[in-house]
């Protein structure tokens, strides 16, 4: 699915996705990324939902959002509460969805001026 919206340039806006694939200000990326307005982190190691760890969640809640939406792959999936700990400490919020429904909400709530991150899965496993 594409998106047409004018936004401002400055932020990182997912303009089109689909299975395997996101495109990000036109740029297509075809493996797992960390997606926040102002970074684009293209080397987040998990690739499907299995390779999860806590270190994976560590490093987003080092870019401190007030809140993270996990794309897990073609189907939504819930990781267990030990792995997102490092966020929940921090107050940070978390909403698991398939990465389709992820990529829509981070746009939606980027264009509110909120301190959102997208952490998408593009694998299945």
């Amino acid at each position: 699915m594409r998106f047409s919206l004018d936004i401002d340039a400055n932020h990182h806006f997912i303009k089109g996705y689909g299975p395997g694939w996101i495109n990000v200000n036109e740029r297509d990326i075809r493996r797992s990324v960390i997606v926040t307005p102002e970074r684009l982190v293209t080397d987040w190691p998990p690739q499907t939902f299995a390779d999860l760890e806590e270190t994976h969640f560590a490093l987003i809640a080092q870019l401190e959002p007030e809140m993270v939406l996990l794309g897990t792959g073609d189907r939504q999936r819930f990781p267990r509460p030990h792995l997102i700990q490092a966020l929940l400490a921090r107050g940070v919020g978390v909403e698991a969805m398939d990465t389709a429904a992820a990529c829509r909400t981070y746009n939606i709530i980027m264009m509110e001026g909120r301190r959102v991150a997208a952490a998408l899965l593009m694998m299945a496993d």
